[in-house]
C-alpha cells in the first residue's frame, strides 16, 4: 500500500507501509517512560474534526498496559451509524509488510531459505511464466529492503498537478478474485526501477512474492504461517489475515469511502481483499494487537539481532528526511504505517519500544488529500504537561 508522508518534529519523520519505515529507523535514545500520560479519548476527538475525516479509533500502550484507548466521529458516513467501538478491528494496511518480513526471516534462522536466495529458484513460476525480469538476480534481501527493482503492481499514474492518483485497478471491484500472481503479472509491463540491489525503490510487488515464498517454503498458506508464528505467540487474538473476497472486517468497525468518477462517495469498506496483495497489506488487526507485534519486533524479540539488522539498517540513498527532531516532550518516536482508499492506519512507537499510540482513519476523501495533525496527538498522550501541548507548526501528515 502507498506511502504517507510525515514531517517534522517526530523523529524519523516517514510515515510509510510496513517494513520500508522499519527499515529506515536507527536505534535512538531509550527514555523512561513518563509517569502518566494524557486523554486519549481528547486526542482522537480533535482529529475526528479533521476535514475528510469520518471516524478515528486510537490505543495508547505503555510496557504492554493500555493506557487510554479512544474513539470519534462516527462508524458511516455523515454521523450515521453511531461511534466505532474504540477496541475494534481495522486494516493495517502495509503494516502487514513488517510481519511477512519477521516470518520470512524465522524461516532464514530456521536454514529454510537465505537471504541471498534468488527470486527464481524459490518461485520457479516467476520465471516459467515470465513474470518478473532478472528473476535469477533478485535476492530476498533486495525484496526485504525494497532495492529487488521490481516494479509496483498497486500503483497508478499520477495525477496532472503531480498528486497521487488512483491505484491501478478499479478500487470499487469487490468481488474478482486475483491470485498474488495475476497482481505481480501487472507489473510485468512496467519499467523496473533500478538494478538489482541498486537503490531502494518502494514496490507492493515485493512482499506479495515474499508471502508466496512462504508459502511455497513451509507448504501451509500465509494466514496460517501469520497466525501460528506471531499472531497467537503474541496474544494477538483479533488479527487475521483477509485473502480474498468476500473476506472483511469482522465485527463492529468503521467505514471509508472513496470518490467515484463523477466525484460521487461511494463506500469500500468491501475493498477486495485480493487486491491488497495479502503479503503487502492484507492483515486486519487491533490497536492492542499492532501494538503488541510493534513492541515485540522493536525489543528484538521476534528474531536475532543480524536477522533484525537486515530490515532496521539504514541504505545509503534512504529517502526519509534527514532531520532528527524530538518531540517537545524530549523523547524519539518513530512511526510506521499505511494507506488505500478508505482509511489510513499508523503506528507511533518509542525508540525502546515500551509505548506506543496506533490509530486507524476512516475517510470521505482520497489519502492523499487529508491533513492530519498526528505529533499533537502524540503529545496529548504522551507529554500531557501545558508546555507540551503545542505542536511544531511542521509536524503534519499528509496522506
Amino acid at each position: 500500500m502507498p506511502y504517507v508522508n510525515v514531517r517534522p518534529p517526530l523523529r524519523r519523520a516517514g510515515l510509510a507501509a510496513g517494513v520500508a519505515v522499519v527499515m529506515m529507523a536507527s536505534a535512538g535514545p531509550a527514555t523512561a517512560a513518563p509517569a502518566e500520560t494524557g486523554n486519549v479519548q481528547k486526542a482522537m476527538e480533535e482529529l475526528a474534526g479533521v476535514p475528510g475525516v469520518v471516524g478515528v479509533v486510537g490505543g495508547a500502550y505503555v510496557d504492554g498496559r493500555p493506557v487510554g484507548l479512544g474513539s470519534a466521529g462516527s462508524r458511516l458516513l455523515e454521523g450515521r451509524g453511531g461511534r466505532i467501538p474504540a477496541n475494534a478491528r481495522f486494516r493495517i494496511w502495509s503494516q502487514t509488510k513488517q510481519m511477512v518480513a519477521t516470518v520470512v526471516l524465522q524461516l532464514v534462522e530456521e536454514g529454510r531459505l537465505g537471504v541471498d536466495d534468488k527470486l527464481g529458484d524459490l518461485l520457479p513460476a516467476v520465471v516459467e511464466q515470465d513474470l518478473v525480469t532478472r528473476a535469477d538476480e533478485i535476492t530476498v534481501r533486495q525484496m526485504l529492503r525494497h532495492t529487488s527493482g521490481i516494479p509496483d503492481w498497486y500503483s497508478g499514474k499520477p495525477n496532472p498537478d503531480g498528486s497521487e492518483g488512483d491505484p491501478s485497478f478499479d478500487v470499487f471491484d469487490f468481488t474478482t478474485h486475483y491470485r498474488p500472481l495475476d497482481l505481480v503479472r501487472w507489473s510485468r509491463g512496467r519499467p523496473r526501477t533500478g538494478e538489482p540491489g541498486e537503490k531502494w525503490s518502494y514496490s507492493n510487488t515485493n512482499h506479495t512474492l515474499l508471502g508466496l515464498i512462504i508459502e511455497r517454503s513451509t507448504g501451509h498458506d500465509l494466514a496460517t504461517e501469520l497466525r501460528t508464528r506471531l499472531f497467537d505467540p503474541l496474544g494477538m487474538t483479533k488479527s487475521y489475515l483477509m485473502v480474498k473476497p468476500p473476506d472483511g472486517v469482522k465485527g463492529p468497525h468503521g467505514h471509508g469511502y472513496h470518490p467515484d468518477a463523477g466525484g460521487g462517495l461511494r463506500d469500500v469498506d468491501r475493498f477486495n481483499a485480493s487486491l491488497a496483495g495479502a503479503g503487502a497489506g492484507g492483515v486486519v488487526s487491533t490497536t492492542h494487537d499492532v501494538s503488541a507485534f510493534n513492541r515485540a519486533f522493536t525489543q528484538g524479540k521476534l528474531l536475532p539481532p543480524e536477522l533484525q539488522r537486515v530490515l532496521t539498517d539504514r541504505l545509503p540513498n534512504d529517502p526519509q528526511p534527514s532531520s532528527e527532531s524530538r518531540g517537545s516532550c524530549g523523547d524519539d518516536f518513530y512511526i510506521t504505517g499505511g494507506s488505500a482508499p478508505g482509511s489510513i492506519a499508523m503506528t507511533f512507537y518509542s525508540a525502546d519500544g515500551r509505548r506506543q499510540l496506533a490509530m486507524s482513519f476512516t475517510l470521505s476523501v482520497k489519502p492523499s488529500a487529508v491533513e492530519l495533525d498526528v505529533s499533537k496527538a502524540v503529545e496529548t498522550v504522551f507529554c500531557p504537561s501545558p508546555s507540551a501541548a503545542t505542536p511544531h507548526p511542521s509536524a503534519r501528515v499528509r496522506g
